[in-house]
């Protein structure tokens, strides 16, 4: 069994989103992977399965007559009045096994948070905005209308990735003003190193984030760690720098206990979307982490 620290920090992390890029894997091997993640010994780890609002009538079909109990993030387009009416007949048609609880959609503006928040109020929504900008306005809108914050942590190509500087400019913005937030993209592995963007035997290389950087990051945000710091911790890339424990995480001189641990991933650093469950997991086990 892994620490206490560390199967806190992972539990129900890594929604998985196999119909997106690079996987990109067609919706009934999808659908197959989350069953076999969810009865795998590391489905403690395993959160939403993640589907375009578009798709929903693909799951259910591509399942045939079976109707598991899954909790189903939906990505919006941008008619979220339709898009509500799809995800209620379709709950509806599911009888309360499959359900979507959650959504996710981006914001062009923040003016368009209040109504989108008040479109949304049955649902845990997720807002995903540029982090290139200043977040504030955003960020202030998002808490105000009572919804949660998405950031974009990469991509298959090497500018999709934001600097460290930008993601720690988020969190603090977040655990300011008590945002819960979701990262997405990029985030498939545990440490900030080079990798291949892809999985094509020839994909570019390029700086990708590693999923304990920002969600330890995250916490010691919401404790008050300096910026500074948080930076140098994004940007960690020694495996050794980090210790678990069953009391506490502990990043070279900096420690944040359990308690501190387990309230900022109850309501505050809440999961990551990745095309890859495998992915995660395994480089965990690679580390002898789990």
């Amino acid at each position: 069994m892994p620490p206490d620290s560390l199967r806190i920090l992972l539990a129900g992390l890594v929604d998985y989103a196999g119909l997106f890029p690079p996987a990109a894997l067609p919706m009934a091997e999808v659908a197959a992977n989350y069953a076999s993640y969810r009865g795998s010994p590391d489905a403690w780890a395993l959160g939403r399965l993640i589907v375009p609002v578009t798709r929903l009538s693909e799951l259910s079909d591509s399942l045939g007559g079976e109707r598991p109990s899954w909790r189903v993030s939906a990505l919006l387009g941008e008619d979220a009045p339709n898009d509500t009416s799809i995800i209620a007949s379709w709950n509806a048609a599911m009888d309360g096994a499959l359900v979507v609880d959650t959504v996710e959609l981006r914001a062009s503006t923040a003016a368009v948070v209040p109504a989108l928040a008040e479109q949304l109020r049955d649902f845990t929504t997720y807002v995903e905005f540029s982090l290139a900008d200043d977040p504030s306005p955003h960020l202030d809108a998002i808490a105000r209308a009572g919804v949660r914050a998405k950031m974009r942590t990469g991509g298959v190509t090497p500018d999709a990735f934001p600097s460290a500087t930008h993601i720690v400019r988020f969190l603090r913005g977040c655990a300011e003003r008590n945002v819960p937030f979701k990262a997405t993209a990029g985030l498939h592995h545990p440490l900030c190193n080079r990798y291949p963007l892809t999985y094509a035997p020839d994909a570019p290389m390029g700086e990708m984030l590693g999923f304990l950087n920002v969600f330890i990051a995250a916490a010691f945000a919401r404790k008050g760690l300096p910026e500074r710091e948080l930076v140098h911790l994004i940007k960690e890339r020694d495996p050794s720098s980090l210790e678990f424990s069953n009391d506490s995480i502990r990043w070279r001189d900096e420690e944040i206990g359990i308690q501190q641990l387990a309230d900022a991933r109850t309501s505050f650093a809440i999961a990551f979307g990745s095309c890859s469950f495998r992915e995660p997991i395994d480089d965990l086990h690679q580390l002898g982490l789990l």
